[in-house]
């Protein structure tokens, strides 16, 4: 018989069990060691921008003309005057660590309360960070030695110090918070130790050989500091439900009295091939974000693929191998509460469930209606989303550390809003005309050797000002020059990252849309499957919009999660929300639908077939979606208000897809659709197919009861179906 592609890399694992297992472990240790001795490579300001922005920054970079990074130190005391023993001891202290320069003398405030000392970090501005603890270490000791004084310091060098010691602390949480949860929750669905401790063995060692390949891919592909923590969020919850679906499977072969060999090829060829499905579309949806136009989406798309690659990778090869080897050991450490459902057969048939089903079957229309209002309801808060890159306050909270730091300074020394720069280049910015123009201005600093110019003008219009300037000053002022001026700062850089994002997302939207339509197409032959997977794909996304609107930018319960209402989403949000959540919400569509797909392959009836596909698929479903729902919910209470909101916003559309959608919208819309679901195109059969290319559904289909969940009674109400044959041995 022939086999598909996941039963024949099952059936070559099962025979070369050494080779898989000792080969992954190669693996991991080459990518991992590797990986880690060359380290990860950040993107620059003008990488991290877009658009003109962009282009002002590289400029300066490729000029050489980066400012080395600056420091702020504020001395408060409770008298006019008083710091002055404070702000001496600090600049002394400052000066000894050998790592500033340009140390300037200290200004006072308006009443005489407060000093600022300023001064520059040695060395590159990218590498400041790595080198300003011994100003940290430094400000901190004189402020030990002057009690009476209030020290806040801040600046670029101090905040990049900061933030990574945040993140790698966040991360740690995020790891040391999430695997145990998600074993916890394998425990529940396996009852057994060693059948719970595979998947996340093996999930983490998928994780630990994407860092290593993702930091060798970073000399090419700068990333975002956040990079890892999202390949982590995605790659450990996606290569658990892999090994999960793939195991239950397993399990319930056995359990309906498959010996061991049969039961792992039934479970390679059936949720094998899922899983190949499901990893195939997550990174190719992933890959819609390359039309974005910014290195961030590039930077999270890649890694999100490389780690999906490698779990998808370990659960068909060294998963079999490893199954194929502990046999019956695989249910050591029994559990004996745990354990009783799968010991008797009764693994996935999902009473609970069945008690939902029942209704939904009987009564499709009206829970359907129920279902697509409910997430409406939710998706409302979502019409009126605000985005925005989000500033130091909003991001970390206003009781930071950082933040308390940035506020308190700007308070006693207001500075406005922050000014644009304009870099001007000409072939010789010495020429008469461009000296004419540049000297309309103030604030102009000219490098002559460089033919650059830096103009800095305030905006206190914000936006507004900044589109006059764009539009207006400075065309009229260099208009035939042969000058071209660019303008950065922070607000353009956000103005135009946002302008990128919006133009981005139609591109984007369509390619995913578009390929899933396709896999769906081809997985399924069916044109009807294929359009109501990106309809229940859209529903579960606006949900997720509509409740992150609602609790970030609105507030609503985010103290619950130790957040606050920001006033908007984070501007990267709505977009990666949208290409991830298309890609995961495959995981449980294609397992589902392909169970149902097996059912009526099997010579079950529309009816039947959705109700033994759902229940039979109940138990993973609720095991896998419990795990995502559990890591996501860790990245929800994180620090960084993008990771709530990240966080929260998979975490409420796993919920719902898992439940409201697969539970009840789905089996109700198949089966008001009936026998439409599988009429396949007569253009469509000549077209090359994901689907099984010879399994034979009987070997994997037992006549199972769609009433009671058990094998061997058949559908009372369906065809009688001869007996399956015996399946061959691996």
């Amino acid at each position: 018989m022939r086999r598909n592609l996941a039963a024949r890399i099952g059936v070559w694992s099962t025979h070369h069990r050494k080779t898989a297992v000792l080969g992954w472990l190669l693996f991991v240790v080459l990518a991992t060691s590797i990986g880690g001795a060359t380290g990860m490579v950040e993107m620059t300001n003008a990488e991290s921008g877009a658009g003109e922005s962009a282009r002002a920054e590289q400029i300066l970079l490729d000029a050489g003309l980066d400012k080395p990074a600056g420091e702020l130190v504020m001395v408060s005391a409770p008298a006019a005057g008083d710091w002055k023993p404070a702000a001496e001891a600090l600049a002394d202290a400052v000066r000894q660590t050998g790592e500033a320069q340009n140390i300037a003398p200290p200004v006072a405030s308006e009443d005489g309360k407060e000093a600022l000392i300023a001064f520059e970090m040695k060395g590159e501005a990218a590498t400041s960070s790595d080198r300003i603890q011994p100003v940290l270490d430094a400000v901190a000791a004189v402020g030990e030695d002057h009690r009476d004084a209030e020290i806040h310091q801040f600046g670029e060098a101090s905040a990049g110090k900061w933030l990574g010691d945040l993140l790698a602390e966040d991360f740690k949480k995020a790891e040391f918070t999430a695997v145990p949860l998600a074993l916890g929750i394998l425990l529940v669905a396996f009852g057994a130790v060693v059948a719970a401790l595979l998947p996340v063995g093996l999930a983490l060692t998928a994780c630990m050989a994407a860092f290593g390949l993702l930091s060798i891919a970073s000399h090419q592909l700068h990333l975002f500091q956040t990079t890892y923590s999202v390949m982590f969020l995605m790659g450990f919850a996606v290569g658990v439900d892999y090994c999960l679906f793939y195991l239950r499977r397993e399990r319930d072969e056995r359990a309906a009295g498959r010996d061991a060999e049969t039961a792992l090829r039934i479970a390679a060829a059936t949720s094998g091939r899922a899983v190949l499905v499901s990893g195939l579309t997550v990174m190719v949806a992933m890959g819609g974000m390359f039309l974005s136009g910014l290195l961030l989406f590039k930077g999270f798309a890649l890694a999100t693929i490389i780690v999906v690659f490698i779990a998808m990778l370990g659960s068909v090869t060294v998963l079999p191998a490893l199954l194929s080897w502990l046999g019956d050991r695989i249910d050591a450490g029994r559990i004996p509460l745990l354990n009783r459902r799968a010991k008797h057969g009764q693994a996935g048939s999902g009473r609970i469930v069945g008690r939902v089903l029942g209704p939904v079957l009987a009564r499709p229309r009206a829970f359907a209606v129920a279902a697509v209002v409910l997430l409406l309801a939710l998706a409302a808060p979502a019409l009126g989303m605000k985005t925005e890159s989000l500033g130091l306050e909003k991001q970390f909270g206003s009781d930071s550390q950082l933040s308390i730091a940035h506020s308190r300074i700007t308070e006693s020394f207001p500075g406005g809003p922050a000014p644009a720069l304009v870099v001007v280049t000409a072939p010789d910015i010495t020429a008469p005309e461009v000296t004419k123009a540049l000297g309309g201005f103030k604030d102009v600093t000219v490098h002559q050797d460089k033919n650059v110019a830096e103009i800095e003008i305030p905006l206190p219009d914000g936006t507004a000002g900044l589109t006059e300037l764009r539009e207006k000053i400075l065309p009229t002022a260099f208009d035939g020059t042969g000058a071209k001026a660019h303008v950065t700062g922070e607000t353009a850089g956000s103005v135009d990252f946002n302008d990128q994002l919006r133009r981005g997302i139609v591109p984007v939207f369509a390619f995913i849309t578009a390929v899933t339509f396709l896999l769906m197409l081809f997985c399924f032959r069916s044109y009807v499957i294929a359009v109501t997977s990106i309809a229940l794909n859209l529903l579960s996304v606006a949900a997720s919009y509509g409740v992150m609107t609602a609790v970030f930018q609105h507030g609503w319960g985010a103290s619950l999660i130790g957040s606050e209402g920001v006033g908007a989403i984070e501007a990267w949000m709505p977009l990666f929300v949208l290409v991830v959540l298309f890609g995961l919400s495959m995981d449980y569509h294609v397992f589902v639908v392909s169970r149902i797909r097996e059912a009526r392959g099997g010579g079950l009836d529309n009816r039947a077939a959705i109700e033994t596909g759902i229940r039979r698929t109940a138990g993973a479903v609720t095991g896998a979606a419990a795990i995502m729902v559990a890591v996501f919910a860790v990245f929800g209470t994180l620090s960084m208000q993008d990771m709530q909101q990240m966080g929260v916003g998979l975490a409420v559309a796993v919920l719902l897809d898992a439940t409201v959608v697969r539970m009840v919208l789905l089996p109700s819309v198949m089966l008001l659709l009936g026998e439409r679901n599988w009429r396949t195109p007569r253009g469509l059969s000549r077209l090359p197919s994901l689907e099984d290319d010879g399994y034979d559904s009987h070997d994997g289909y037992d006549g199972y009861d769609s009433h009671d969940g058990h094998a061997g009674h058949g559908d009372p109400t369906g065809p009688v179906h001869a007996p399956a044959p015996a399946a061959p041995q691996l």
